[in-house]
This record gives C-alpha cells, sequence and structure tokens, in this order.
C-alpha cells in the first residue's frame, strides 16, 4: 500500500512502515537542516520542502495511508503548554485538513504525552471529533515504548483511524515486554559501543572523521542547573530514560553511577567516578530509538543530531503497529517478530 507522510522528520515512523511492507512514496519535512537525511536513507521516497500550510491537498499524491507526527512542543509538558493556541499546534488541522480531502484507508499520528492534560481536554475533544467528522473510526491510546521492546521509557499518544466504509477498528497491541525483568535494556542496546565514543569538536561540531562507528559522538560542555535537578542516569540492566530532541538533555551513559541527591531539585555527580559522566553518543541515543546503524545522520553541529533522533518515532514501534494495520487491511500481511529478533535486526555488524 502507498502512504504518505507528513512532519516525516529523519523518518523513524516512515522506515517503521517501510520495514512492515508500506511504500512511503512522498514526504514532507520543513526543516533544511533533516533534507539530507531524509534523502540519504529514504532514497525512493519523493520529499517535499514546504511548510504544510503551503500545501494543497491536490499535491499530495493518492494513497491508502497518510502518517505523521505533528509538532509536539505546544503540548508538551517540558515547553510552554500553549497547545493550539501555538500556530504549532494548529499544524494538526492542517494534517486534518490534508486527510480529509484525500480520504485514504487510514491514518496515524502521533503526539506527546501532554496532550492528555487537562488544560488539552476541549483541544483534544476538537482534535478527535474533527477526526471523526472526516468520516473515520478512530482509536486512541497512550503507549509506553518500553512495553514494546524498545529500550526506553517513551510515553507517545498515537491516533489511528480506520476510514468509516471500511467497518473495523484498530485495535493496539498488547504490551509484550510489560514486566520490568522482559524489557530491553541499556546493556542489550548500546554495551557494545562503550568503548569508542569520542567527543565532538570545540563548540560542538562533528567530530565525524574520528568516529569508528557512524555518528557515534557526544556533545560536549557544562550541564545546567535544571539538568543537575534529577538523576539522568540510567544502569544498564534498566531501559534508558526517553531519548529528547535537545542535545544538552541526552542522557547519561550507564557506565557511571548514579548522581547523588543534594536537596529537593539538585543532584551531583559522584566525584571518584566524575570521568565517567558524558551524555550519550548521538548513535547510541539512535539505536535506543532503535535506528539501524546503517542509518546516517548528516549534520555539522552535533545538536542537530541529536534532534533529530529525539524527535522521532521509535522505528521499531512505528513498525509494529504498522503491521496490526497491514494486516487488517491485507489478510497476506506477515506477523512482525519478538522484541528481541527486531533489536538483534537493528543492528549492523560493526
Amino acid at each position: 500500500m502507498d502512504i504518505v507522510s507528513f512532519f516525516a522528520g529523519a523518518g523513524g515512523l516512515d522506515l517503521g512502515f517501510s520495514r512492515a511492507g508500506f511504500n512511503v512514496v512522498w514526504a514532507n519535512e520543513y526543516d533544511k537542516d533533516i533534507w539530507q537525511t531524509y534523502e540519504k536513507n529514504h532514497p525512493h521516497t519523493r520529499l517535499d520542502k514546504r511548510s504544510i500550510v503551503e500545501i494543497d491537498a491536490a499535491d499530495v499524491p493518492d494513497c491508502d495511508g497518510i502518517i505523521g507526527g505533528p509538532p509536539c512542543q505546544s503540548w508538551s509538558a517540558a515547553g510552554a503548554l500553549r497547545g493550539i493556541t501555538d500556530k504549532r499546534g494548529q499544524l494538526f488541522f492542517d494534517f486534518i485538513r490534508i486527510l480529509k480531502a484525500k480520504r485514504p484507508k487510514f491514518f496515524l499520528a502521533e503526539n506527546v504525552a501532554g496532550m492528555l492534560q487537562a488544560k488539552h481536554k476541549t483541544a483534544l475533544e476538537n482534535i478527535i471529533s474533527m477526526f471523526e467528522e472526516c468520516g473515520y473510526t478512530l482509536s486512541l491510546q497512550l503507549l509506553n515504548a518500553s512495553d514494546f521492546g524498545i529500550p526506553q521509557d517513551r510515553k507517545r499518544l498515537f491516533f489511528v483511524g480506520y476510514r468509516d466504509d471500511l467497518g473495523r477498528a484498530f485495535q493496539f497491541p498488547e504490551p509484550h515486554t510489560k514486566e520490568t525483568l522482559q524489557k530491553i535494556t541499556l546493556a542489550d542496546a548500546i554495551s557494545d559501543l562503550q568503548y569508542n565514543a569520542v567527543p565532538a569538536k570545540e563548540k560542538n561540531y562533528t567530530n565525524k572523521a574520528h568516529c569508528i562507528v557512524p555518528n557515534h559522538e557526544y556533545m560536549i560542555g557544562g550541564f545546567s542547573s535544571i539538568y543537575m535537578s534529577r538523576n539522568r542516569v540510567r544502569h544498564w540492566h534498566e531501559p534508558s530514560f526517553t531519548i529528547q530532541a535537545g542535545a544538552r538533555h541526552a542522557p547519561m551513559h550507564p557506565q557511571a553511577p548514579k548522581m547523588l541527591f543534594v536537596e529537593k531539585d539538585k543532584r551531583m555527580f559522584v566525584e571518584e567516578a566524575r570521568h565517567l559522566y558524558r551524555r550519550l553518543t548521538v548513535r547510541e541515543c539512535a539505536r535506543i530509538q532503535t535506528f539501524p546503524d546503517d542509518f546516517l545522520f548528516c549534520y555539522e553541529h552535533v545538536a542537530a543530531g541529536y534532534k533529530m533522533v529525539g524527535n522521532a518515532v521509535p522505528v521499531l514501534l512505528a513498525e509494529q503497529l504498522a503491521r496490526v494495520i497491514g494486516q487488517d487491511l491485507n489478510a497476506n500481511a506477515p506477523c512482525f517478530p519478538t522484541a528481541v529478533q527486531q533489536l538483534e535486526r537493528s543492528k549492523i555488524t560493526l
């Protein structure tokens, strides 16, 4: 089935759908810092570089599905919480505008858990009503990626709609790594990368010439009082904290001991282990987001690399959702592999 992608970013959602057998024929991304990465890793997809507000529905190819993650800053608890009053929050309406005009068989949209806050109740109800008024049976659920074989605690809200005439509703898959002992850990995901990370150059320009593994470089520099307000270290036997788009907020590598409590909203590094504290590299963050190692991120400043990785939907979570959609709309779609099989497939021989 042919699909189109909006707010594509580096294309984590797109790659997951491609792995599930969908053909991403067209994608839209406005951020010029991402274009090279998208085109390099999705060579068979036509990339439209305009803002979605400038795109007429007639410019979008006919398709079986529309996918995308409208910008989340307006809804995020870590942001300004302006929601639908922010122009970025209103981009959800353009996604719905094009969906209504194209009328594909299905759509999938992803956003932050902050949309569920009481402050946004009316706006969320309006968005749900608009999806339904477009003629779709909507399913909505908050998922934690770590429950689905992703080595990261990451809660995101997913909207999936099937066109009403198909006569069915999407059923979210059951979590399959819900118990702590079954979850994919940092050791599973990045232990083989521990000893060959390199620091970025001065002013955090890329040090790619010295990266044995592509993108395996970490941001240098100090840590803000906000960063030091809580522990930023997860142990090897745990899933990662959420991979965020801000480079300065990247979690610490699990080689370091957990940060020490000083007082409310203040932590400190263990002094005798200070040399072990570093941010996760761009490649380690990509692994945690389940991008394969042959997916290359193109940037001059490492902050752009972290942004592309952190804004993405984890590839293997996207693939699992896509396979359910494929099975619903095509009885011949194959079953998706186990979480461990998927994680192993995301790596290449180093």
